[in-house]
């Protein structure tokens, strides 16, 4: 499986960002081989329609699932109509999220859990 994790930097050792849409960077991980591809967020200081931008930058990068801990309704939606599995409650650097995912221990978004615009109010 190819998993994006919203964060502040290119590797695996880098903080996880709670933000989707606003992210700095994801870091695109396979959870077999633990290969990476850090690939910087153009929408991190975009204006309007940030987390459409980012779930199609990630279906792009042909993830499967994402890992973030504040997704936006819009963002919710082109993530679920791309068929994009979305995980939240995670904490730490990259590698220690997928390792949680791999352990089952990361749960599942089945609806939006921030509001429009809640990653661009966060900035900074």
């Amino acid at each position: 499986m190819k998993v994006a994790v919203t964060s502040k930097g290119k590797d695996l050792g880098s903080p996880v960002d709670p933000r989707f849409g606003r992210c700095p960077y994801f870091v695109v991980v396979d959870t077999e081989t633990m290969t990476t591809e850090g690939i910087e967020n153009p929408g991190a200081l975009a204006g309007a329609g940030a987390g459409v931008a980012a779930a199609q930058l990630i279906a792009d990068a042909g993830a499967d699932a994402v890992i973030s801990n504040l997704v936006g309704p819009h963002a919710f939606a082109a993530l679920k109509q791309g068929g994009i599995a979305i995980y939240a409650g995670a904490a730490g650097n990259v590698k220690s999220v997928v390792e949680m995912l791999k352990k089952d221990e990361l749960g599942r978004l089945e609806e939006p859990n921030a509001e429009l615009d809640a990653g661009a109010k966060r900035r900074g």
